[in-house]
């Protein structure tokens, strides 16, 4: 199975966090969300402005260029 960006994981469906990318402060601000490899992450729903993921028992909006940023 080849890495994606979580902006193009499948609604409903849990993935397995490879790589947090971008920039320091931006891997600091995701990871402080709950973002770091190894995590389990849902697309719960598609907006038109990002994705709502379930990751660590919350829930979190996230811009499509933050879900770019996220490895799947």
């Amino acid at each position: 199975m080849c890495a994606m960006p979580l902006a193009m994981a499948n609604t409903g469906e849990e993935n397995y966090i490879i790589k947090v990318g971008g920039k320091a402060e931006t891997r600091k601000f995701l990871e402080n969300l709950g973002f770091t490899p190894g995590c389990n992450v849902t697309v719960i729903a598609e907006t038109g402005a990002g994705l709502i993921v379930r990751i660590k028992e919350s829930r979190v909006a996230l811009s499509m260029e933050m879900a770019n940023k996220i490895l799947v």
